[in-house]
């Protein structure tokens, strides 16, 4: 029974989630030739569990080696560590022990999303970024994994394979790929939590502009609701959308309001009814006779 349990508990170490082999020796690297993975997405963060790594640095150096890839001569990038790297500098090391591999740039950046990925608390803006990533370079590879040996059988769509690496199902894959849609300012409210989830993948279908004024709405007036969110994509369908216009629709439309009324006919529209001189408060006084006698006919019927 334990030797059970602990099969099912035998999570891969860093070594293996990047394929490292026994042969592959680390040797250490001088840090100012190792430079950061271009648009890495996971963010290094001075808190308290970086400073935590410093200080065992500072004690016992450097225990996993980071993985790097040669970029010119002598120079390096950035696979797997950029945390181990920016502790090993603020521990005072000027080098750091490296494996040194030969990638091509799909192969770097899949290697750097598996790498990074199975961390805990990733923030939503980073997986949907490390997902977008990793999907483009499994595209690129051009390579599809068999479902069995046999080739008459499905082949793997790239999102398909990327769910499966990834433990998430295909569709919630293509939600956090959708947040990289979001406008930076939206992005972040999802991250903190302004914004739950769902409603950053809704936001993520709107107008960048558009995005822009509804930003400025929650930043002003607080939350939005996913009716109101609905609501603005469905008049964004059937019309221009103006900044105006979608200020109107998300206050007639908050919870326990009673749409407003006001400016349903337009003062032009009405002029042609009523003789040059009158004022908007004989037209008002008209209507509402109007629409007194109106009322009171419906009753009778």
């Amino acid at each position: 029974m334990a030797s059970k349990m602990s099969e099912r508990l035998n999570f891969k170490s860093v070594e293996e989630l990047l394929g490292v082999v026994n042969e592959e020796a680390a040797m250490d690297i001088e840090i100012y030739k190792i430079s950061g993975f271009k648009g890495h997405p996971f963010k290094v963060v001075d808190d308290e569990k970086m400073q935590e790594l410093v200080e065992s640095i500072k004690i016992n150096g450097v225990l996993s080696p980071v993985l790097i890839r040669p970029t010119g001569m002598d120079t390096y990038e950035m696979i797997s560590g950029h945390r181990r790297l920016h502790a090993a500098q603020l521990a005072g090391l000027t080098a750091i022990p490296s494996i040194i591999r030969e990638m091509t740039d799909d192969e770097a950046v899949i290697a750097m999303v598996d790498a990074n990925i199975q961390r805990e608390e990733l923030l939503p803006s980073e997986k949907a970024f490390a997902y977008k990533m990793k999907m483009e370079a499994i595209k690129n590879q051009g390579k599809r994994s068999d479902l069995t040996s046999s080739q008459n059988e499905t082949k793997l769509r790239a999102d398909e394979k990327l769910a499966q690496e990834a433990g998430e199902s295909r569709a919630q894959i293509q939600r956090f790929i959708r947040l990289t849609e979001l406008i930076p300012e939206l992005l972040e409210y999802v991250d903190k939590k302004r914004i739950s989830f769902t409603i950053g993948v809704d936001i993520s279908h709107l107008d960048k502009e558009i995005q822009k004024w509804l930003f400025e709405y929650i930043r002003d007036n607080g939350l939005v609701k996913p009716k109101q969110i609905a609501l603005l994509r469905e008049a964004c369908k059937t019309g221009i959308m103006t900044e105006g216009k979608l200020i109107a629709i998300l206050n007639d439309s908050q919870p326990g309001r009673i749409p407003s009324t006001k400016n349903l006919i337009s003062e032009k529209k009405l002029r042609k009814y009523f003789p040059a001189d009158y004022t908007e408060e004989d037209m008002r006084s008209v209507i509402v006779d109007l629409l007194e006698q109106w009322s009171q006919g419906k009753e009778s019927e």
